[in-house]
């Protein structure tokens, strides 16, 4: 997570460095050069979602663990470069056992989360030269909901009121959010572009699934026992306490890959000028 985020970094400071040089070359809109900042612009986006950890930690075709992806949101623009961005997202991963690098635990789960996220975006090319192609990056944070479950005699069981692990764990933990995308202008306020939003998650329980096998006397009830460990309904023989549940130490992480659309909205000085025709003075 630290090497991708630098890189990111690094990518962003690029992107300061050559503001001066881009800048400099500034097209018309309306006739006029618009001062970037107070730009408000729409977003609406549509993809998959996708999930990597302890029960997908070995991709396989036969399950990607693909689902829906859903983000509305806006971008503020700061300078000719960079926007604050914020966006309400909902999507939905899964995961299962018997197609990651030990399926022999026949552990699964399905998760549909609310998640919000805010952050800051570089765009290559100045707000005024109004470039018809311009590739963006990002960096934020993001927070998301926990609603994982898993099927059981036909019914979908929400997993964290269990503490399958003996671990009360956060149900909104944090992220760091980044990624890359690019945008292509197709009107004069519309623009159409490709995004790829990665998020490394704080915590190892998007899955339910983190360390080891607890005891299950110190589980809280039998269906938390019976879903802790599900190795006896595929007739292998119960784990012993301590055995490894998750795999390694690395924080799940879940990837967005969306079709985006961005309106722009106008400008705090249109904004004003709108304001003046609807309101004349007598």
């Amino acid at each position: 997570m630290i090497r991708y985020t630098s890189i990111l970094l690094i990518l962003l400071c690029f992107c300061i460095f050559s503001q001066d040089v881009f800048s400099q070359k500034r097209s018309q809109f309306n006739g006029k050069y618009i001062p970037p900042f107070g730009v408000l612009s729409l977003t609406g986006s549509l993809g998959v979602a996708y999930y990597y950890g302890d029960l997908n930690n070995k991709p396989s075709l036969k399950h990607l663990g693909l689902g829906p992806a859903i983000s509305v949101g806006a971008l503020y623009r700061v300078t000719e470069h960079f926007s604050a961005r914020g966006e309400v997202r909902f999507y939905q991963v899964s995961g299962d056992q018997k197609y990651s690098q030990f399926p022999i635990d026949n552990l699964s789960f399905r998760s549909r989360n609310p998640d919000v996220n805010l952050g800051i975006q570089a765009d290559l090319f100045s707000f005024n030269r109004r470039s018809k192609v311009n590739p963006y990056l990002f960096l934020g944070m993001s927070a998301t909901f926990l609603n994982t479950k898993t099927n059981f005699n036909g019914d979908w069981v929400s997993l964290p009121p269990l503490t399958t692990e003996g671990v009360k764990y956060s149900r909104l933990p944090l992220s760091v959010s980044g990624g890359a995308g690019i945008s292509f202008q197709a009107f004069e306020r519309l623009s159409i572009g490709l995004e790829l939003n990665s998020n490394f998650m704080f915590s190892d329980y998007l899955d339910d699934v983190a360390t080891v096998y607890p005891n299950p006397d110190l589980l809280p009830s039998d269906l938390a026992r019976q879903l802790s460990d599900r190795s006896s309904e595929i007739g292998l023989t119960p784990k012993e306490a301590g055995w490894h549940r998750g795999v390694g130490d690395m924080k799940d992480i879940y990837t967005f890959f969306q079709v985006r659309a961005t309106y722009l909205i106008g400008t705090r000085m249109q904004a004003i000028e709108r304001k003046k025709t609807r309101c004349p003075k007598f």
